[in-house]
């Protein structure tokens, strides 16, 4: 699709409006190898060879942020070779490029956040940055003091010891036991680890918030693009790790 060539240039990231006006009245851009100078030029970037003093410029794709209430026996995968449900299922076609932020497990719920900006998912996957996550998770039995106080300060997990967590008791009642469980890092399964490691089973397990981002009301299956707060806070991240 052809866009006029200062708004074109404004989008690769080679300053505004005016100051793109400059640089192609100054001679500095070329298309398809001929100088222009032409402020109402219309371009396409799918067909012409755009450059700036000999260097090639490209637009950059619209940074997509997505939230999915991911239903249980969905894998968090492109596609699998026994051809079982991936969560690309429930996405639209514009997203099928979006790659999740820390994925679920096959029978774990809840809040999924899928975007095509790489800094957002570093910033929220990588364990320095200790980005919180809010699960839901109800076990077969009650937890006494000390089984808290253990998760908590962290326990041995696959040869590793889990970071401290926040660990509360909604409900701690035989078949409805249930937990609100904190973590800053994201092992494999980690939760489930965490629990057997004190000897209990996790029956039914939900993400409910990553950060800032909160799951709220979404209807299991369905998805949604980012609030205008919400990509501000995700955005506000990645500048913290620069």
């Amino acid at each position: 699709m052809k866009v006029r060539l200062n708004k074109y240039l404004a989008s690769c990231g080679l300053g505004s409006r005016r100051k793109v006006e400059e640089l192609i009245l100054a001679g500095k851009i070329s298309i398809n190898g001929a100088g222009v100078n032409d402020l109402a030029l219309q371009v396409d970037d799918n067909k012409d060879l755009i450059t700036c003093e000999g260097k090639p410029v490209k637009s950059e794709p619209q940074k997509l942020y997505l939230l999915l209430n991911k239903p249980a026996g969905y894998l968090v995968t492109k596609s699998d070779e026994f051809d079982r449900k991936t969560v690309y299922k429930l996405l639209p076609d514009f997203a099928q490029q979006c790659v999740p932020a820390g994925r679920l497990d096959k029978d774990t719920e809840g809040l999924l956040l899928l975007t095509n900006d790489g800094d957002v998912v570093q910033a929220l996957t990588h364990p320095t940055k200790k980005v919180e996550k809010v699960y839901r998770v109800q076990v077969n039995s009650p937890l006494t003091h000390s089984q808290v106080e253990e998760l908590r300060s962290g326990v041995m997990v696959e040869g590793y010891k889990t970071r401290s967590a926040g660990v509360y008791i909604k409900h701690n009642e035989t078949g409805n036991t249930v937990l609100k469980v904190v973590i800053k890092e994201g092992k494999k399964r980690q939760i489930r680890l965490m629990l057997e490691a004190v000897g209990r089973k996790v029956l039914h397990l939900k993400r409910m918030q990553i950060g800032e981002i909160e799951l709220g009301k979404l209807p299991v299956g369905m998805w949604r693009l980012c609030s205008g707060r919400e990509m501000s806070y995700l955005r506000s991240l990645t500048r913290k790790t620069v």
